[in-house]
């Protein structure tokens, strides 16, 4: 006998995807919408929570990420019903969503909420890893406790965490950019970062309490429901903490940066022996004898835009990542940003009607705040599902709303390294031209605080450690103060926070 078909459902607002800004954007609704039923669509059988949640000023907020199973959503709001599906279809004429277990979901107002995958730099090729959510980071992890050297490609959070995380392993990174962190610093933060790098690390580790994985036990079941190829939702900040990234070897830090290079070619163990080319050992330092000789068979070669080719056990792709959009495309006449992202205007609605997106999906294509800009991070994703849902609420009862407040400074905290680092504004000078200007002032191995100014006024700045400068920063950005007549702004012996409160 046929098994029935799952009921379809009508709701009048409808969300997929089950990471922070689907989350956020559902919890939202739910509070808005106390007496309507609000359909999340999410593909994996476990959501991103926001939890302990601070504004830590006007624009700076910091909370921990937990991965939580659906059931306690669904019990903090008894109104959000969580369907567990992958989308199959998108008929936005008919205000309709096919799911794989067969159902239709009908909806007066969408939020879509994908998120983002990872960029692979190969597909298909089973020494190539891709980190983007719990199931590849354990996987990593797995890869990891047998491997002697592993190769990571790309300049990245996640790459700049791994590089820093990972022990008792030889590590090859290969970054297009000058210098390490491009998304993020300029070539003196990167400095200043690079000696930690070098330095042993500390054997007590800072308690971190950002993500709390509870994955396992549902793993299994999970796996078959869902199917391995499923995405998970981005990684939190501190990912890392509770996976053990030691490699076999007996010792901490291991890295040797090729700059300004690309991958050329990956070549499987027997490619490259039919090709005949030679690969370099792994770079030896004054105090350490290089623990491999490359005489060593290696499963995988990769050779580099600059000529030299490196032997590992496998290579983490760590490239950045692309807008989920697929199975949203077809049959429908969305407008995309360049990066790939549905294009949304001020209201989060995409050139679809009754349709809107947040999060690593969306491509914010309003004229954006001198201080503003996207990038594809946890604090946005946040704000953006809590906007979208404001909007979509607006919309639905006729109301109109403003752009919201947090889309006028960009403004992340996060940690890298173990250093506290803010980001405020255009803290690399983004779209500022040759006409600025830095201040720039450095403790090694404490503190480096960078201010971008033009025409007397502060347009951005990056601050690494305990600095204690953001709100005073956020402050002068947000109000254009003009500054000209203060000399030197980052003069230790001054205390700006007396000056401008």
């Amino acid at each position: 006998m046929e098994a029935a078909r799952p009921p379809s459902t009508a709701g009048r607002f409808v969300v997929v995807g089950g990471g922070i800004a689907g989350v956020t954007c559902a919890e939202q609704l739910a509070i808005q919408f106390p007496s309507e039923d609000i359909l999340l669509i999410t593909a994996r059988p476990v959501i991103k929570a926001v939890t302990n949640f601070k504004q830590v000023s006007k624009v700076l907020e910091e909370f921990d990420v937990e991965e939580q199973p659906k059931t306690m959503l669904e019990n903090r709001f008894p109104n959000v019903k969580v369907i567990q599906s992958e989308v199959k279809q998108l008929k936005s004429k008919e205000h309709c969503i096919l799911t794989g277990d067969g159902s239709q979901h009908v909806y007066e107002k969408l939020c879509l909420c994908a998120g983002a995958k990872p960029k692979l730099i190969c597909e298909g090729n089973p020494y190539v890893l891709g980190i983007r959510d719990t199931d590849s980071a354990q996987e990593f992890q797995k890869q990891l406790t047998k491997a002697k050297r592993i190769m990571i490609i790309g300049n990245g959070g996640i790459a700049l965490e791994l590089v820093y995380e990972i022990e008792g392993c030889e590590v090859i990174w290969a970054i297009k950019d000058k210098a390490i962190g491009n998304t993020f610093f300029d070539a003196g933060a990167a400095e200043f970062l690079t000696s930690k790098l070098i330095a042993e690390k500390p054997e007590a580790r800072m308690a971190h309490k950002r993500t709390r994985y509870t994955t396992e036990g549902r793993k299994k079941e999970a796996q078959t429901k869902s199917g391995a190829g499923n995405l998970g939702s981005a990684l939190g900040p501190d990912w890392h903490e509770g996976l053990n990234l030691k490699g076999t070897k007996e010792f901490s830090h291991k890295v040797h940066i090729e700059t300004m290079c690309e991958v050329k070619k990956i070549y499987l163990q027997e490619e490259f022996r039919i090709s005949k080319k030679k690969s370099l050992p792994f770079p030896r330092d004054r105090c350490n004898q290089s623990v491999t000789t490359d005489k060593e068979a290696w499963p995988v070669y990769v050779e580099l835009t600059n000529e030299k080719t490196y032997g590992c056990d496998f290579i983490v792709s760590a490239t950045g990542v692309t807008p989920n959009t697929e199975p949203f495309l077809c049959g429908n006449n969305f407008d995309l940003g360049e990066d790939g992202g549905l294009k949304v205007d001020a209201q989060m609605h995409t050139s679809v009607s009754d349709v809107y997106a947040a999060g690593d999906i969306c491509t914010a294509s309003w004229p954006p705040s001198p201080f503003w800009q996207q990038m594809r991070l946890w604090t946005q994703a946040r704000q953006m599902g809590w906007y979208a849902a404001k909007c979509m609420a607006a919309a639905s009862l006729g109301e109109s709303i403003d752009l919201d407040f947090s889309f006028e400074l960009f403004a992340h905290v996060t940690k890298f390294f173990n250093y506290k680092v803010v980001l405020l504004g255009k803290y690399n000078a983004q779209g500022l031209g040759s006409d600025h200007e830095l201040m720039l002032r450095c403790t090694k191995g404490q503190e480096y605080v960078k201010v971008v100014m033009q025409n007397g006024q502060m347009m951005g700045a990056v601050l690494i450690g305990e600095t204690d400068l953001e709100e005073t920063f956020e402050h002068l950005i947000l109000n254009q103060t003009d500054l000209s007549s203060y000399g030197d702004l980052l003069d230790p012996n001054i205390d700006l926070e007396d000056y401008f409160d």
